[in-house]
């Protein structure tokens, strides 16, 4: 178990752990359609989102790897979420590895901040996952998110059914 989550920076970015008081950011956040209609595909509750937040926190607990918050350094502003999760999804191929993921408000959509918080999440992974090997689940329209995936060195390997959606699965 870690005894404190780390911290990066990127030129414009902070990934930190979680702070009670990101929940009302976190909840808005979840609560865009805009955001969700590529992740489930609806907007979520605050209870849920909320739910979302402590698994969160209990990844980096009893895992030693999940999410960060993503701020933008220049204004400390919350922008999103991204880091590495274990969902034990229900899917054939079974995921057995880190599953990286992201999702940015709509207001800091396009400014290059998914990719450039995933590769440095990825360099940190390097150097904390026994083998380097991560995946990533993308709705197929999802362009935006497939070419974060792609700049970031993961390619195609699977098309799965997922809860009754194709969805593609991405390794690196």
């Amino acid at each position: 178990m870690p005894s404190s989550i780390p911290t990066i920076e990127t030129r414009r970015l902070t990934l930190r752990g979680y702070r009670l008081d990101d929940f009302e950011a976190c909840a808005a956040l979840w609560a865009d359609p805009y955001v969700t209609r590529f992740i489930g595909g609806r907007p979520l509750s605050a209870e849920e989102s909320w739910a979302r937040l402590l698994r969160y926190a209990g990844h980096w607990w009893l895992l030693g790897y999940g999410y960060w918050v993503v701020e933008e350094k220049a204004t400390g502003t919350f922008v999103g979420e991204l880091g590495f999760a274990q969902w034990r999804r229900e899917i054939e191929p079974a995921i057995e590895v880190p599953e990286a993921g992201w999702v940015l408000a709509t207001a800091a959509h396009g400014r290059g901040y998914a990719t450039e918080a995933l590769q440095a999440a990825l360099v940190w992974a390097g150097g904390h996952f026994a083998k380097p090997h991560t995946a990533c689940l993308i709705h197929p329209d999802n362009l935006a998110s497939v070419r974060v995936a792609l700049k970031c060195g993961y390619h195609e390997s699977a098309r799965v059914n997922y809860r009754g959606q194709l969805t593609v699965l991405f390794e690196r």
